[in-house]
């Protein structure tokens, strides 16, 4: 938590207009990257405790955790910036209700009506293409041939991985009760990561995130009552409670912590391509810790969406990224 709270000194130093150095390009990727790294693993487990818990609930209980653990680090900001906070309330709110109460609350829901390539093929290549356009309709963020080319490839990469190289799967493919509930949670994500970029610099992103986990926590809570009034009690076990804990410290406070460092570094629509490394990393853990087997559409794929990354994040002179 030290280590990030110093990059996010060096970074909120400078003026939110000025001009990044290379160093501090490579820092908000690297930063993208991590956060990508952690929230892959949201996926593997959310898969292994459907039966255990309901998925309002799950997302109540990661984001009271997640709040409850960042707490003592941020209140003596929240206090200090109290004025502030107030001034930009509401705001805060639309922070809160997109990027914590409706995104991965949606994601879970999803998860019980849909298949996962439907999943993995509408959130990791809608969510992306909606950030974009936003960032260029609203925050004026330029698109170079190159940002396009990148796009593009990115798209071709997940969409490889996901039909394992099969038009007839792609050909097939149908929206369900689901599939929307997936479109909407990209939607709300991209509408998140745009305004995370409008973010007011006299508000610490220790703070800032504290502000926003608590209340989409309390946005949670009545849909939470409902759902245990319906769905009966979480059947918890040390398994689920450790699921709980990685879900709030790593996926929700470090995740959203680096994550909104590198849209303050790369800006909204950059950043938000580094979320179709998801998948890949996804797998990899599915290698690594359920056994499955790497094939040549995963390494083709692979390649293929890190080209693309490399290609929507090239800088050239006299020219806007």
């Amino acid at each position: 938590m030290n280590i990030i709270l110093q990059v996010e000194k060096s970074m909120y130093s400078q003026p939110m207009n000025a001009t990044h150095s290379k160093k501090d390009i490579y820092l908000g990727i690297a930063l993208a990257v991590l956060a990508t790294i952690l929230w892959s693993g949201n996926f593997i487990i959310s898969r292994g405790v459907t039966k255990q818990i309901g998925p309002v609930s799950l997302a109540f209980y990661r984001w009271l955790t997640a709040t409850l653990i960042i707490a003592p680090f941020a209140w003596q900001k929240c206090k200090a910036e109290k004025k502030i906070i107030v001034q930009n309330i509401r705001y805060l709110g639309w922070v809160a209700l997109t990027g914590i109460a409706l995104f991965n609350t949606f994601i879970y829901i999803a998860g019980h009506s849909t298949t996962a390539i439907n999943m993995a093929l509408i959130g990791t290549t809608s969510s992306p293409i909606f950030a974009t356009v936003m960032a260029v309709i609203f925050l004026k963020e330029k698109l170079s041939p190159f940002r396009i080319t990148g796009i593009v490839i990115c798209i071709i990469g997940i969409l490889v991985l996901i039909s394992k190289g099969s038009i007839q799967a792609l050909a097939s493919f149908h929206f369900s009760t689901g599939d929307l509930w997936v479109l909407t949670g990209a939607f709300a994500f991209a509408v998140y990561n745009i305004l995370v970029r409008k973010k007011p610099q006299t508000i610490s992103s220790l703070n800032f995130l504290f502000v926003i986990f608590a209340a989409g926590t309390m946005m949670l809570f009545p849909f939470y009552l409902v759902e245990l009034l319906y769905s009966g009690p979480t059947d918890w076990s040390l398994s689920l409670f450790s699921a709980i804990l990685y879900l709030g410290a790593g996926t929700s406070v470090i995740a959203f912590l680096c994550w909104n460092l590198a849209i303050h570094r790369l800006g909204a629509g950059r950043t938000v391509l580094f979320g179709n490394l998801i998948p890949l990393f996804s797998t990899w853990e599915a290698v690594l810790f359920l056994g499955e087997q790497v094939s040549t559409i995963h390494i083709i794929s692979g390649v293929l969406v890190i080209t693309g990354l490399i290609l929507a994040n090239t800088r050239h002179k006299n020219k806007s990224a």
